[in-house]
């Protein structure tokens, strides 16, 4: 709104009386404020429910495009031209505050030119809840935006994971025994194609559609695969079926395969050893005759610390065996005499230069055309270290137990024996055990008190270790 060019009277006060203008405030917004015609504030009214924020108040004296974001000072002043050059503001202009208390308050104003000197009203409604439901409109729609996203993501995945089994897999709708979806090998098998979906799967067999539900239920719940004819040229196909729930419903996880085709079985060892080969905590590798090296394991890598298997391939195995060609050597002509060797004890030279204790198995493998060895390589450094050591005192308790013949009868010496080798089993027990009483006590079978008192009798109570864990 605009007023007509007018002459200006005598005494025209831009103020309005304070009283009106909040009876007029009150009833028809939430705020009002008269600035002056250099855009400062001369008073602001507040509605009957109060200001949209408090620190609106403190905006008098101060010019309006100050408390105004950037974007909502370039609106107002935009306003201001428009409403000086005569044009009608039909729409209310939207002003983001940034008050005192250091929020911002959204407001929607319309303009009421005030006076003959360029004053305006502003009477202005709170947005705050608008903009909050704005807001919430907003994160709800990102919200559902990355809902079906992830629905598309997941039905991506689905179908590239289904295209590319070569397993023949359908699903089929427990309630009605409609085929739900299926791949392209089990498409291949049934005569069927993606305008299949929702036809009994019955229908692909030659068999009654009850009879077949009924069979598909007890194969799903376990009493074993079904052997069924197909429709089209009578080939004979075993059926697997799982049973799942699904967006409420019960779905069925069918497979297929040949009734003599067992090839399912044989490419489910051979994805295990796979990934035995790749997890193993044993060393694996596979060597030519002449034990040149074709591939190996990770952990084998981690044996001899090499960091690729471009650093050892085409080597030879002696490269890394503590006596060279002679391991070698013993090891070949064993499993190709015998097909195989176990537990060959022997030593695994690093890169760096040190070494290893392992124990190595060979197995000759000569069913193809170009004959290889497999070897099982095993870190024994521990237990070797366990076997080397002795426990300390038995050479003396040998010595004494030999310097009792002819010195005393043989039930004597059977007693002195019988400590001695108490007193070794009792040393060993906790040398395996790193000097964990409890761990040893078990081990001997004895209860922890038994065992504090035999080592208190063998004066081995005070050994240092790690104690009892």
């Amino acid at each position: 709104m605009t007023s007509s060019p007018r002459s200006r009277p005598e005494a025209v006060d831009a103020a309005v009386p304070p009283a009106y203008l909040a009876e007029v405030v009150g009833a028809a917004c939430d705020v009002a404020l008269v600035i002056a015609a250099d855009g400062r504030v001369l008073s602001v009214v507040p509605g009957r429910t109060g200001l949209p924020d408090p620190g609106l108040a403190d905006l008098v004296g101060h010019p309006l495009t100050g408390a105004l974001t950037p974007e909502s000072a370039a609106r107002l002043d935009d306003a201001r031209a428009r409403i000086a050059a005569g044009e009608d503001l039909c729409r209310a202009v939207e002003l983001d505050h940034r008050t005192s208390t250091g929020r911002v308050a959204p407001v929607g104003y319309s303009f009421v030119p005030h006076g003959f000197d360029g004053a305006l009203l502003m009477l202005g409604r709170d947005l705050g809840a608008i903009t909050e439901c704005r807001t919430q409109l907003v994160q709800a729609q990102l919200a559902l935006e990355q809902v079906y996203e992830a629905r598309r993501d997941v039905a991506t995945r689905y179908r590239v994971l289904l295209s590319g089994i070569a397993e023949p897999v359908v699903f089929v709708t427990a309630a009605d025994g409609r085929i739900a979806d299926l791949n392209d090998p089990a498409a291949a098998l049934l005569a069927a194609t993606r305008e299949s979906l929702g036809r009994p799967l019955a229908s692909a067999f030659a068999t009654e559609a009850g009879d077949f539900s009924d069979r598909l239920a007890r194969a799903a719940a376990g009493e074993g695969p079904l052997l069924l004819s197909t429709a089209r040229d009578g080939r004979e196909l075993r059926l697997s079926a799982e049973v799942f729930r699904a967006a409420g419903a019960r779905h069925y996880l069918c497979r297929l395969e040949g009734a003599g085709d067992r090839t399912g079985a044989a490419d489910g060892i051979a994805a295990d050893l796979s990934a035995l080969y790749a997890r193993s905590t044993d060393a694996i590798l596979f060597a030519g005759l002449d034990g040149t090296i074709v591939t190996c394991n990770d952990s084998f890598l981690d044996l001899i610390e090499a960091t690729q298997i471009s650093d050892v391939a085409g080597r030879c195995l002696s490269d890394y065996l503590g006596r060279g060609q002679v391991d070698l050597k013993v090891l070949v002509e064993n499993a190709r005499g015998l097909g195989q060797m176990r537990l060959y004890a022997t030593r695994l030279v690093t890169r760096l230069g040190g070494e290893t204790a392992v124990e190595m198995s060979v197995c000759h493998l000569d069913d193809r055309t170009a004959p290889s060895l497999a070897f099982v390589i095993r870190d024994a450094s521990r237990a070797e270290g366990v076997r080397s050591s002795k426990p300390t005192g038995t050479p003396e308790d040998a010595s004494s137990v030999i310097a009792l013949v002819g010195s005393a009868t043989l039930k004597e010496i059977v007693s002195e024996t019988t400590d001695a080798v108490e007193k070794m089993c009792i040393e060993t027990a906790v040398h395996l055990t790193r000097n964990n009483r409890v761990a040893a006590a078990e081990m001997l079978g004895l209860s922890r008190q038994s065992l504090y008192v035999k080592l208190r009798k063998f004066g081995l109570l005070d050994r240092e270790g790690p104690g009892e864990t």
